[in-house]
C-alpha cells in the first residue's frame, strides 16, 4: 500500500484596481505566501489601497500539475470570479 504523502498548499494573494474602462486589473500578485495567516494578513493590509483583495489557497501537486479547487481565505471589495 502506498504511503499516504500531504500535498502541498498553494497559497496566494492578490489585489485589484480599475483601469480606465472600469474593468479590473491585477495589480499586486499572484502572491505565494508561506501561510494561510500571512496571507490574510497580508490581504487585510491591502485593502485601503486597490479596488479589492483576495487570499485564497488550494492543495497543490505543482510537478504534476495538478490542483484541487481554490478555498477563499479572505476577500474585500472588487474581485474577479475564480476560474
Amino acid at each position: 500500500m502506498a504511503e499516504q504523502t500531504k500535498l502541498p498548499k498553494l497559497i496566494v494573494v492578490m489585489a485589484f484596481d480599475r483601469d480606465e474602462e472600469g474593468e479590473l486589473q491585477t495589480v499586486f500578485g499572484p502572491a505565494d505566501q508561506q501561510s494561510e495567516e500571512r496571507a490574510i494578513r497580508i490581504a487585510k493590509g491591502l485593502v485601503e489601497k486597490h479596488a479589492g483583495v483576495i487570499a485564497w489557497s488550494r492543495v497543490a501537486d505543482v510537478a504534476l500539475g495538478e490542483y484541487g479547487e481554490p478555498t477563499v481565505l479572505y476577500t474585500a471589495g472588487a474581485v474577479p470570479d475564480m476560474e
